[in-house]
């Protein structure tokens, strides 16, 4: 039993169970739940970066291309096919983890930028279909998704909650869950493979690891998580617009994972509460909000330079990544 509360991965586990169940007693207001709602959904698909990037060392500028995906998915299925709002959510994710093994496959297979480049440009042609195919996205001003019906589901069992709580607890479980699968990564075979590609590809390449076949698999985890996230945010806000797969949405989800720690799970956690909720807590300053959102970022890169949470634990004491 010892042995189990020293593993890191149950650590983590423990932080962020911890912190879901303890956060809403200090709630004013419901408001606060959809704050936190939109952290746990960011923080699902900045842990994908966190095994793209941190473990295997690959950077994506077009991520929010798969989470356009998810949540174009969560709302195209439902209101064109007729599908359930899970299915569409499960076959959003198929989706991109299919069109991230075509993607990726060829140029994966080569050294350098190569991956972030054709992102970029698979992240603005999502972007440019997703505003310029009204028929079927509803264009620039977005489409209405159906209710998951959740809230519906818990009065069944007698519960009385308000729709705002129910998805602070759903997007909650699932943060956890994907925090367990990529801490559960990062200490199997799978997971030391990757690692190894990110501290030097060609002293991977020499003990045997197959470097382009890793990095694909980095690479389709990752979009699967964004589509998820994607379509979890769709499904909650109950609506969707091109902008969730801009490039500057792609560019918020890496500084979340950069700012928090790049290879470490609940940094990439801590860096999109930190994103998510700045604006907010800035909103009085709203004309000053962009210069002191770029000075704590160069403030972190500055002095914190191995991210947030990571430098913090460091200098402070081990917490776990």
């Amino acid at each position: 039993m010892d042995r189990l509360f020293q593993s890191s991965t149950l650590r983590v586990l423990l932080v962020l169970l911890v912190i879901l169940a303890v956060a809403p007693l200090f709630f004013p207001s419901t408001f606060y739940y959809r704050i936190f709602t939109l952290i746990s959904i960011n923080a699902i698909v900045v842990i994908g970066l966190v095994i793209l990037l941190g473990y295997a060392g690959q950077i994506s500028l077009g991520h929010a291309g798969f989470v356009g995906l998810g949540a174009y998915a969560s709302a195209i299925g439902p209101a064109h096919l007729g599908l359930p709002p899970l299915l569409a959510l499960v076959l959003g994710a198929a989706l991109s983890g299919a069109i991230a093994w075509f993607v990726g496959r060829p140029i994966l297979k080569l050294r350098g930028l190569y991956l972030a480049v054709v992102t970029l440009g698979f992240g603005i042609l999502v972007h440019m279909v997703l505003v310029n195919e009204a028929w079927l996205t509803g264009g620039p001003d977005g489409m209405a998704v159906e209710n998951l019906g959740l809230v519906a589901l818990v009065k069944s069992f007698g519960i009385k909650a308000k729709t705002a709580q129910v998805w602070y607890v759903f997007a909650g479980l699932i943060l956890l869950f994907a925090a367990w699968v990529a801490l559960n990564l990062r200490d199997s075979p799978t997971g030391r493979a990757l690692r190894s590609l990110r501290d030097s590809e060609v002293a991977a390449r020499t003990v045997g690891v197959n470097v382009a076949r890793y990095k694909l698999i980095a690479f389709i985890i990752s979009a699967v998580y964004a589509s998820v996230g994607g379509s979890l945010l769709a499904l909650f806000n109950r609506f969707v617009t091109p902008d969730v797969a801009s490039f500057i949405h792609s560019v918020e989800l890496v500084t979340m994972s950069v700012l928090g720690g790049a290879a470490s799970v609940l940094g990439g956690v801590a860096g999109s509460a930190l994103l998510t909720s700045l604006p907010q807590v800035l909103a009085a300053l709203h004309d000053f909000e962009t210069v002191i959102l770029g000075l704590i970022m160069m403030g972190v890169a500055i002095f914190l330079p191995a991210g947030l949470l990571p430098s913090l634990t460091k200098r402070f004491g081990r917490v776990g990544q």
